[in-house]
């Protein structure tokens, strides 16, 4: 559900370097554009790991857009009735502006650390705040890099110990278009991946300002929270890591679609039509609260996970015959802390067992809880695992939740239902612990840090040492 993520709209204010909720497809000339570094290992079967210093792009809904010159194409919510009067002017009037590293840091909190990036949650300037960031990994200057994780792994260190009820520091993968839509566009982008275009997800934002590049403003409406447009863009998601200090979980979304889709109607799977669209909205999550350990994860030394402190978690995608081209069959994660291999959690609800994510658990874990098995229906983890083999694109984000409050990872979802019930109970949050409007001014200061990001062969991320050490259970 990471996606939710785009509700995470900018409340910046009216002055143009801060209307950073905006998207665009031409490119601006005012300021150039800087990516900011991030380090990736790639590690072989013998446990050999390569460093390389690739870099990250803000998503282009944070960016300001204008003219050309100074004049907002977007603000407070609406498009500008002159420079927009429809989608094909206004992607043509409309200019997508770049940001220094020096901007991404003082404008959307975003900073380079050691071995990795620290996000912030609100960044205060002299002319309004900005909430939260979305960024994506660089093959190099024009392309994202895409990964392949089929029959690999994939292992990063998280700190979410800043991150209250409500929030949301999360890594995930997206089945964008390595160049951010440009071709497919027909000369409509003219920005691409350079610029962060092109975001999709299994939720099937609508409120992404340019669609492969046509600005989204049939049936805009701006009194929404957030503003919406009458298209989504649905792909195939995989969340590595949804997490706060109070509660984690890892959730696959397979759809029925390669790549992106521009959705309408039925197949976006908006309100009552949720499971007629094309994209499991639900996912299968593996969310260790909610399937009965209330021991495994939280913020002090009396959990097996401590989320006070960093940890290094280790995604496993495997496959039935262990090799590339096999069926994904499993989703498996373990986690090291303070020198310690700490197993995943076992499932404990009635009904429901395992440790990761497989299609029985998924389907024991949809009758448990009453839910409709969505998952099983746009094909499982096979499906799941052919859109990982297309390849993907990795995401590092940082949100509040203005839809639901982020009760689906943390607190009891739905609201209404009864906490007992097999599945409602996600996390020990208060229901009405998300609002935010309540986080951005009793928070401010809260920010997630992710690091020593490392992809390879099953077995390769981590030293051998610490997989034969003492385990934690």
């Amino acid at each position: 559900m990471a996606k939710m993520a785009l509700s995470l709209a900018l409340g910046l204010l009216e002055l143009a370097l801060l209307s950073a909720v905006l998207s665009a497809q031409k490119i601006g000339t005012h300021v150039a554009e800087q990516h900011p570094e991030m380090p990736l290992w790639t590690c072989s079967a013998l446990g050999d790991c390569t460093k390389e210093t690739l870099t990250v792009v803000m998503d282009s809904n944070w960016r300001w857009i204008h003219d050309g010159q100074y004049t907002n194409c977007f603000k407070d919510g609406a498009w500008d009735a002159m420079l927009c009067p429809d989608p094909d002017t206004c992607s043509s009037n409309c200019h997508l502006e770049g940001a220094s590293t020096q901007e991404y840091a003082s404008t959307y909190g975003v900073h380079v650390v050691s071995d990795g990036l620290m996000l912030d949650f609100v960044t205060a300037t002299q002319y309004g705040e900005n909430y939260g960031s979305r960024l994506y990994m660089m093959e190099d200057a024009a392309t994202y890099k895409m990964f392949h994780l089929k029959n690999r792994e994939f292992t990063f260190t998280a700190d979410s110990s800043q991150l209250h009820c409500g929030m949301n520091g999360a890594v995930y993968f997206v089945e964008m278009q390595a160049d951010g839509g440009l071709a497919k566009s027909s000369g409509k982008n003219e920005a691409g991946a350079a610029y962060g275009t092109g975001y999709c997800d299994a939720q099937c934002p609508h409120d992404l300002k340019f669609i492969e590049g046509e600005a989204n403003i049939i049936d805009w409406n701006s009194t929404s929270n957030p503003p919406v447009g009458h298209y989504g863009a649905c792909c195939a998601e995989m969340d590595i890591w949804e997490a706060n200090s109070r509660a984690t979980a890892y959730t696959p979304h397979p759809c029925d679609i390669t790549g992106l889709e521009r959705c309408e109607g039925v197949a976006c799977g908006d309100k009552n039509e949720r499971y007629d669209g094309v994209c499991d909205k639900d996912g299968c999550d593996f969310n260790s609260w909610r399937l009965g350990d209330r021991e495994f994860f939280g913020n002090d030394g009396t959990f097996r996970v401590n989320s006070a402190k960093p940890v290094t978690l280790v995604t496993q995608f495997i496959t039935h015959d262990g090799t590339d081209s096999g069926d994904l069959v499993d989703i498996r994660r373990f986690y090291v802390q303070d020198g310690k291999v700490i197993q995943n959690s076992e499932a404990s609800m009635a009904g429901v067992s395992g440790d990761s994510v497989t299609d029985q658990l998924c389907a024991d874990l949809k009758s448990a809880s009453g839910d409709t098995n969505d998952f099983k229906r746009k094909g499982g983890l096979k499906v799941m695992g052919e859109a990982l083999d297309r390849g993907m694109v990795l995401v590092f984000s940082l949100w509040d939740d203005s839809v639901s409050d982020m009760l689906w990872l943390d607190s009891d979802f739905p609201a209404t239902a009864n906490p007992t019930d097999p599945g409602v109970s996600r996390g020990p949050c208060d229901t009405t612990s998300g609002k935010p409007k309540f986080l951005r001014a009793t928070y401010p200061e809260a920010s997630v840090t992710f690091s020593q990001v490392k992809v390879g062969a099953i077995g390769s991320t981590e030293s051998a040492d610490r997989r034969l050490g003492e385990l934690s259970v």
